[in-house]
This record gives C-alpha cells, sequence and structure tokens, in this order.
C-alpha cells in the first residue's frame, strides 16, 4: 500500500475513535458527519491501492463497483453493503455539517442515527483492514 493510502487509512482510523467524543456529548450530527469522512477516506484508500485514480467525489461506491475486479475478495464479498454505507453517509454530509432552515443538525439526528453512523464506518474500516493483512 503506498504511504498516501496508509495515510489515508490512519487518519480515518483516528476519525473512528473522535466518534466516540462525538457522541458522549451528544452531538449526533458531528458523528454522523465524521463517519462519512472515515468512510470516504478509507474507499479513496482502497482506490489508490489498486491503482485506480481517486476521484474528488464524495460517494466512490460506483467507482469501486466499476473495478470491482481490481479489489480485494474482503472487499468484493462486502461491497454491496460498503456500497450501501457510503451512498447512505453521503446523502447526509451537508445537512448534517451545515444544516438548513428547516433542519437544525444537533436538533434532527437522534443517538440511534449517530450509533447506526458508528457500527457503517467500524464495518467499512474493519473490512478494509482485514482485506490488507
Amino acid at each position: 500500500m503506498d504511504r498516501l493510502a496508509q495515510d489515508y487509512l490512519k487518519r480515518a482510523s483516528t476519525r473512528l475513535e473522535v466518534l466516540e467524543v462525538f457522541y458522549k456529548k451528544e452531538d449526533y450530527a458531528d458523528v454522523v458527519r465524521e463517519a462519512q469522512e472515515v468512510v470516504e477516506l478509507v474507499l479513496k484508500a482502497v482506490l489508490r491501492n489498486a491503482g485506480i485514480d481517486v476521484p474528488k467525489i464524495h460517494d466512490v461506491s460506483r467507482i469501486l463497483e466499476k473495478y470491482k475486479d481490481l479489489l480485494p475478495e474482503e472487499i468484493r464479498k462486502n461491497l454491496k453493503k460498503i456500497m450501501m454505507i457510503s451512498k447512505r453517509l453521503r446523502k447526509e454530509r451537508e445537512l448534517s455539517f451545515y444544516g438548513a432552515e428547516d433542519f437544525i443538525p444537533l436538533e434532527e439526528y437522534t443517538a440511534e442515527e449517530a450509533l447506526q453512523a458508528i457500527e457503517d464506518a467500524k464495518f467499512v474500516v474493519e473490512v478494509v483492514v482485514k482485506a490488507y493483512e
């Protein structure tokens, strides 16, 4: 794995730990936002490792699917779930951070949604780490 991909994995792992801090402070919106960044960084590390140009987009699930034959078996067998997680968190990216006139992030996101985001981010990180062991 190249140095930049390793950097992505390390920073994603650090962010994964920070999710617990946001959760304990009941900042569920930032749990969701940071979980999306964890997933994005990890999946971009996968693309780099496969020799695929990393696009400047937040959800790379379609690119992973397009090049699935270049991915390790562990990732391929979990690809549908990984894609679903990436797409779902991508949809929440801006809303969880900026909100809207009718959507105040700290008021809207629940503990359950935050826990799901944590579980999803952990799942993706665990699959990727296992794939490259």
